[in-house]
This record gives C-alpha cells, sequence and structure tokens, in this order.
C-alpha cells in the first residue's frame, strides 16, 4: 500500500465504522473464501450413521443456508462495509479466480491426487516452496477452517452417541472429554491441506503463490477469516444445546 493512500484509507475505515456489513453482503465473501464449506458439509457430516429420524433432525437443525446466514449475522455485527468491499476486492481478484479455478480441477479428478500425495510421502517437499505454501495456509486459515468442522462435527457426534445410550454431557464436559483430539485433528489436517495446494497449485509461479498469500493477509480478508472462526463454535454449541434439550424425545 503507497504510504499517502494510508491516512485516506483509515479516514475513510472510520467514517464508515458504523456503517455494519449486511448478512446478504457476506455470503457471497463466505463463499468466495471457502467458509460456506463450514456451512454446507457440517450436516452431511453429522448425519453420517444416524438413523433416519436423527438424520431429518440434523438436516434442519444443520441446514447450511441457514447456518451460513446466522454466521453471516453474527459476523457483520463485527466487521464494516468498508471492509467488506476490500474482501471482495481481493477474494473476486483475477488472481484469486485463477487459483480457485486450479483448486475445483482438483477435484474434477482426484486420483491425481491421491497418486501426488504417495511422491509426497517418498519425497517430502522442502525450501521456499514448502515456506509459500505454509504461509498461504496460514494466511488463508484453511487448516484452522478444516480442523474446526471435523472437531465441531466430532463434538456433535459424540453427543448424539450419548443421547443414543440416554446420557447427556455440558458443553463444558464434552469440550474437556473431546480436547485431546484437537491436535490429531489439526495435524492430519494440516497434511492433508499442504498435499492439496502442492497438488493444485503445482503449475503456479512461486511469485503468484505469494501475492495469493498476501491477497489472504490483508486486513479485510484476515478479519473476515478471524470473526468467522470464532463464531463458527458458537453456533455449534447452540446447536448442540437444541439437541440436549430434545434429548429422549422422538
Amino acid at each position: 500500500m503507497r504510504l499517502f493512500l494510508l491516512p485516506l484509507l483509515l479516514l475513510a475505515a472510520t467514517t464508515a465504522r458504523a456503517e455494519s456489513a449486511s448478512a446478504k453482503v457476506l455470503l457471497p465473501l463466505f463463499e468466495l473464501a471457502g467458509i460456506h464449506l463450514l456451512c454446507e458439509q457440517s450436516a452431511p457430516l453429522l448425519q453420517r450413521g444416524q438413523d433416519e429420524a436423527e438424520q431429518k433432525r440434523l438436516a434442519q437443525l444443520f441446514a447450511g443456508e441457514v447456518f451460513c446466514l446466522d454466521l453471516a449475522r453474527r459476523v457483520a455485527a463485527r466487521f464494516d462495509a468498508v471492509q467488506g468491499e476490500q474482501a471482495r476486492e481481493r477474494l473476486d481478484s483475477p488472481l484469486a479466480q485463477r487459483f480457485t479455478a486450479a483448486e475445483r480441477a482438483v477435484g474434477e479428478q482426484p486420483e491425481g491426487l491421491a497418486e501426488y500425495r504417495e511422491r509426497l510421502q517418498e519425497q517430502p517437499p522442502r525450501g521456499a516452496r514448502l515456506d509459500l505454501v505454509k504461509r498461504l495456509d496460514a494466511a488463508a486459515r484453511t487448516t484452522e477452517l478444516a480442523s474446526l468442522l471435523r472437531y465441531e462435527v466430532g463434538k456433535t457426534q459424540a453427543l448424539l452417541a450419548l443421547r443414543a445410550r440416554g446420557e447427556n454431557l455440558s458443553e463444558a464436559e464434552l469440550q474437556a472429554q473431546t480436547q485431546t483430539q484437537a491436535n490429531a485433528i489439526r495435524q492430519s489436517s494440516e497434511q492433508a491441506v499442504e498435499t492439496f495446494m502442492f497438488y493444485a497449485y503445482r503449475q503456479m509461479p512461486s511469485d503468484q503463490l505469494a501475492e495469493y498469500a498476501a491477497l489472504y493477509e490483508h486486513p479485510s480478508v484476515s478479519q473476515l477469516l478471524a470473526i468467522s472462526l470464532e463464531v463458527v463454535p458458537q453456533l455449534f454449541a447452540e446447536r448442540r444445546e437444541q439437541l440436549r434439550k430434545t434429548a429422549g424425545k422422538p
């Protein structure tokens, strides 16, 4: 950022601080930043192994659109319109679109990722490229998002198992019993994320990878991700509390 622009940007941010970003504005940003995947994947992951009645209950309680809208409303209270526009400019930029296209290409041919993973196990990546991937992962909070989803789903599944036996745990008790799983979840998520990034971006020049990391390091994008990561556990906890209240009910 050019230094002579800084006072003007600070003035604009201060002037617009009272104008919160609307939830509807944030929903497209969630999709661009990958946050929407937390909303969309929660119910399907939770429904695995559950009977039909429980699946219906979970589908309603963790409906993706409602979950994301609840998240957007909470985030909007702490994220203003200026930040929203700054984040949109970066997340919807031509550079971001090129990287998104590379990510989608992996989903179209997942067998290539499996083969690539085997090669990485034999020859682990090193050097500047590894540093860039780690920098991008940290900036985009990809491992954190993936770990958070797996952990919160796991906690909820633990509660469902208890309910099936006619038991219950408070949120604090549930947290204490599942906390030891958090580190293992993070380590495996980090490995999976790094492998995915190496494969998806294998044809991207390192200077573009650095530019993409810088995009996520911008305060607006960083703040969007940070607030979302704080709010998601609250939404899961509130929904688990509803499950506790319906324990034993048909």
